[in-house]
C-alpha cells in the first residue's frame, strides 16, 4: 500500500522513522493476534507467547492494585486534609498520598491502553507510544517525586531522633511546604522535557488501514544530546540518590528504635524514674533518644514501615534504572524491546503496592488517621 503525501514527508524528514513504523505496527500486530494465537498453540509455548502471557498477567494485576490504590490514596487524602496542616509531617504525608494517587491514576491510563489492544479494540492512536507520552514519561519521573519525599520523610525523622530540641524550629509547617513544592518542580516537571526528544504525528496505518495518532522521535542534535543529559540526571541520578538516602535514614532509625527500646526497657523497673533518668543522663550520650515521647516513637516506626516498603518496592526501578544506563538498547525500541516493558511494568506494580498500602500503615499506626478515618466512614459516632 502506498505511502500519503504527509507519510513521505516524514520519512524524509526523519530517517529512523520508516524502521521504527515498521516496528510499531508490528508491536500492534503482535498485541491484536495474542488471542488466537495463544489458542492455536500446541505443545511448548514459544518466546513471544511467553512474553505475552506474562504481560498480560502482569498488566491485569497491577490494574486491580492501581484501582485499589486510587480509591486508598483518595481516602488518606480525605483523612490528612480534615487532620489540617498543623504538622509537618501532616504535610509531606499527604504529598506522599497526592503522588501515590496520581501514579495509580498514569498507571490506570497506559495499562488500559494496552488491554484494549490486546482485546483487539481499534483506537485512533497507537496504545503503546501515545500511552508513553501522556502517562509513561510522566509516572517515570513522578516515581522519582515519590522517593525524595519519602526520602524526606525519612530525613525529617532522623532529625526528631538526633536532634529532638532543635528540630521544630528547623522543621516548620511552612518550611515542609516549600520542600514539597521545589521537590515536585525538581523531580516532576522536567517529565515535559520528553517533548523535546519526541513529538505526535498522524500516520497512516496499514494494518488498520487508517490514519492514527502515533510518536516519532525527533532527531535533531540538539533533542538527542538534551535528552541524554536529563535522562541522566532526572531520570537515573535523582532517583537513586534519593534511594540511597532512604536506605541510609532507614537504618540509622532501625539502630535509634533499637536504643530507645533497650533504654526505655532498663528504666522500667527503676522505682524512682527521675533519678534514674538523671543518671542515665549523666552517663551515657542518649539523652535525646529519651527524651522521644511514645507519641514521636510510633510516628518513627510508621515512617520506618513506610520507607521499608519503599525500599522493597522501589529495588526494582533501581536495577531497570542501571540497565537503561548501561544498555543502549534497554529501551521502548531497542533490542531488549520485551525486557524493557516487562521489567518497567514489574517496576510499576511494585510501585502500585507500595502506593495502595500506605493507608494500612497510617491506619495501624497512627490513632489520629485512624480516628478521623472511621469518623469519614460513619463507624464511630463521634
Amino acid at each position: 500500500m502506498c505511502m500519503n503525501s504527509t507519510e513521505k514527508d516524514n520519512t524524509a524528514r526523519y530517517p529512523a522513522v520508516d524502521q521504527m513504523r515498521n516496528t510499531h505496527f508490528h508491536l500492534r500486530e503482535d498485541h491484536t493476534k495474542v488471542s488466537s494465537m495463544l489458542t492455536l498453540t500446541s505443545g511448548f509455548l514459544s518466546d513471544e507467547q511467553l512474553f505475552h502471557i506474562i504481560l498480560l498477567f502482569i498488566i491485569c494485576t497491577s490494574q486491580l492494585i492501581n484501582i485499589c490504590a486510587i480509591i486508598a490514596n483518595s481516602f488518606s487524602i480525605a483523612v490528612f486534609a480534615k487532620l489540617r496542616f498543623s504538622e509537618p509531617s501532616n504535610i509531606s504525608l499527604i504529598a506522599l498520598a497526592v503522588c501515590d494517587f496520581t501514579l495509580a491514576v498514569l498507571m490506570t491510563w497506559s495499562n488500559l491502553c494496552f488491554l484494549l489492544t490486546y482485546h483487539n479494540v481499534r483506537l485512533p492512536f497507537h496504545s503503546a507510544n501515545v500511552s508513553f507520552l501522556t502517562g509513561g514519561a510522566q509516572w517515570a519521573f513522578l516515581s522519582s517525586t515519590v522517593a525524595w519525599i519519602t526520602a524526606f520523610i525519612s530525613f525529617e525523622r532522623c532529625l526528631c531522633i538526633l536532634i529532638p530540641l532543635k528540630v521544630r524550629r528547623l522543621i516548620t509547617p511552612r518550611g515542609t511546604f516549600v520542600a514539597m513544592l521545589i521537590i515536585i518542580l525538581l523531580t516532576f516537571c522536567p517529565s515535559f522535557f520528553v517533548y523535546i526528544r519526541y513529538k505526535f504525528v498522524w500516520e497512516f496505518n496499514p494494518y488498520l488501514n487508517a490514519t492514527i495518532l502515533n510518536t516519532i522521535p525527533v532527531n535533531s542534535e540538539f533533542a538527542i544530546r538534551f535528552q541524554k543529559i536529563y535522562l541522566v540526571v532526572c531520570g537515573v541520578t535523582q532517583p537513586l540518590l534519593a534511594f540511597s538516602i532512604v536506605l541510609i535514614c532507614t537504618v540509622l532509625l532501625v539502630v535509634r528504635l533499637r536504643k530507645i527500646s533497650s533504654w526505655r526497657m532498663s528504666v522500667t523497673f527503676a522505682k524512682n524514674r527521675r533519678v534514674q533518668l538523671e543518671e542515665n543522663f549523666a552517663a551515657s550520650s542518649s539523652a535525646a533518644e529519651a527524651r522521644i515521647s511514645q507519641k514521636e516513637e510510633r510516628l518513627v516506626r510508621m515512617v520506618v514501615a513506610i520507607a521499608a516498603i519503599f525500599i522493597v518496592s522501589y529495588f526494582p526501578t533501581c536495577i531497570m534504572l542501571l540497565c537503561d544506563v548501561v544498555f543502549d538498547e534497554f529501551n521502548l525500541f531497542g533490542v531488549y524491546r520485551r525486557l524493557f516493558i516487562v521489567f518497567g511494568c514489574l517496576t510499576s506494580l511494585g510501585q502500585s503496592i507500595s502506593g495502595s498500602v500506605n493507608i494500612l500503615i497510617y491506619y495501624k499506626m497512627a490513632s489520629k488517621f485512624r480516628s478521623v478515618f472511621r469518623r469519614l466512614l460513619s463507624l464511630d459516632r463521634k
